[in-house]
């Protein structure tokens, strides 16, 4: 008997087709049949009339590597729709470790490490992908190998280039992370240690990912003056290494650099007709997140944080790196302000009040220089720090959103405090905003680049459509009332309008709300 049928809905399979009205059946968490079941009756009926039925959203950029083990909070992906995330993004993995660098890695990711804390207790990508799907998962996982990661295991935070024997070592690495099912090799090349990296070395291990049947993934070197220029950088890696290549978050930061997105848009369309697969992800926000300590010049970001911690604690050095944190446009590296630059996370007490404030507004607070309030907040909350930086244009994100390349991810980093509201409302956002009251996109199309467009880029056969024999990662939802809820001021909302969301063939989430049923699993490249 049928487990599961979805009744007289709008059914979008995924491909961009026009919807048809129809029913979905489901059984053993696979798709039974999509069309009109009739009088077939089913263990439990959804009626989904008015309602739009599609795929499970595919995450593109995710940074869930760490909080997949915060079992306190499991719903913010799934309430907006997403049944599967790509995980280790921006070149940064909770694997490989070795012995003698691995606090290095956690004092740097200690910004989004959950505060349950992690066991750590896995050596290889292929150890924590046992750890993860032992965890139930609530979202399906689909793993990347970070080249940050790789490095440090390798060479820490040295600002060098590996000699040959390191070199091969790094290899290594990556061709045993891919043969334990990775997707393909990630990089973070404006964060260090990826910023080290000159573009040979790239190559080299995007060539081994390569040879796996991977992708290469890149937050590129510069989004702001360089952007064309780390456009092409990416483009060269692609081509040398021979693998597809995805520019993750494509945007232009600064306001000097908005407008330039045409430009790089024009370099990936003569690339795509080149016969490069390239192709882009974007989250629909004016605002990026990440770690405080990314405004630091990356000189003094080397050799970890006990090294940061200890060169802002020293005169000279401090004064050195002052000279260095803002551009002539009063910008950081990131490309805001630093009255649009705003505190989202830190864990020590005596500093929760700034969360939510701006950069300006807490120099104020604290009676201090605003560079200054910078160094002392990295040193007293040992660099564990998350900021939101305003640096792009609203046109930009128009203008990216409708590029025939670009699919959705979140970048969403879940931290305590006030994150991102593209944590909570990415998807929702682009539906309820960009589809229903602007006509930016159509309803078809906007879905097929939240499904079966990312699952072509990852070869997920089983994933991204409704049709038989796939998995039934499954999303009802309401196109006249989805919207996003987070804001800037206010990130902790939850999306309406997102009904259903079943994951493998269960029912995660229910009326809007999480079910507590956790049906993810790890997705292994070539296994998935």
């Amino acid at each position: 008997m049928t487990d599961i049928l979805i009744r007289n809905g709008r059914v979008l399979d995924g491909t961009g087709n026009p919807w048809f009205r129809g029913d979905v059946a489901i059984t053993d968490g696979r798709i039974e049949y999509v069309g009109k079941a009739g009088s077939q009756g089913a263990a439990r009926v959804i009626d989904a009339r008015d309602m739009c039925v599609c795929p499970g959203f595919i995450d593109m950029h995710a940074h869930a590597d760490l909080t997949v083990f915060y079992k306190d909070v499991q719903d913010y992906k799934l309430r907006q729709g997403i049944t599967t995330e790509v995980a280790g993004n921006c070149g940064f993995t909770a694997a490989p470790l070795d012995p003698d660098t691995e606090e290095m890695l956690k004092r740097y990711m200690a910004f989004i490490t959950p505060p349950s804390g992690v066991s750590w207790d896995w050596r290889t990508l292929g150890e924590y992908l046992h750890a993860v799907d032992a965890s139930s998962p609530s979202t399906n996982i689909a793993p990347l190998v970070g080249h940050g990661t790789v490095r440090i295991a390798v060479t820490g935070f040295d600002q060098r280039a590996p000699s040959a024997a390191e070199l091969e070592r790094m290899r290594a690495l990556v061709a045993d992370a891919m043969g334990s099912g990775a997707f393909g090799l990630s990089t973070g090349l404006v964060y260090v240690p990826g910023t080290y990296a000159e573009t040979e070395e790239i190559v080299e291990l995007a060539r081994v990912a390569g040879e796996y049947g991977g992708i290469y993934a890149t937050h590129m070197r510069n989004e702001g003056q360089d952007l064309v220029q780390s456009v092409a950088e990416t483009i060269e890696i692609g081509r040398r290494a021979g693998l597809p290549v995805q520019v993750s978050h494509h945007k232009a930061v600064g306001r000097a650099h908005h407008g330039k997105v045409r430009d790089s848009l024009a370099l990936i369309e003569r690339t795509r007709a080149e016969g490069l697969d390239i192709t882009i992800d974007q989250y629909p926000y004016q605002a990026s997140s990440t770690t405080l300590q990314a405004v630091l010049p990356p000189w003094a970001q080397e050799g970890g944080v006990d090294q940061v911690v200890a060169r802002l604690e020293d005169a000279d050095a401090r004064e050195r790196i002052r000279g260095e944190v803002l551009n002539a446009e009063g910008e950081t590296r990131m490309g805001a302000t630093l009255d649009k630059v705003t505190i989202s996370s830190l864990p020590g007490d005596a500093n929760q009040r700034f969360i939510g404030r701006n950069i300006q507004e807490i120099a104020g607070m604290r009676g201090q220089d605003p560079v200054d309030a910078i160094f002392d907040l990295l040193l007293e909350e040992r660099c564990a720090v998350a900021m939101v930086s305003f640096s792009m244009s609203e046109e930009d994100v128009r203008t990216v959103m409708v590029h025939s390349t670009m699919m959705v991810g979140t970048d969403g980093l879940y931290t305590p405090g006030n994150p991102h509201p593209r944590v909570y409302g990415t998807y929702p956002r682009i539906l309820g905003r960009y589809v229903r009251e602007e006509g930016l996109l159509s309803l078809e199309d906007a879905v097929r680049r939240m499904t079966s467009f990312p699952a072509r880029k990852l070869g997920l056969a089983s994933k991204g459509m409704l049709r038989p024999g796939a998995d039934a990662d499954v999303v009802v939802f309401d196109p006249d009332m989805v919207i996003d809820r987070a804001t800037f001021e206010e990130a902790r909302q939850y999306p309406e309008g997102i009904e259903y969301v079943l994951v493998n063939g269960r029912v995660s989430v229910e009326g809007g709300r999480f079910t507590g049923d956790t049906a993810g699993r790890v997705l292994r490249r070539g296994r998935a």
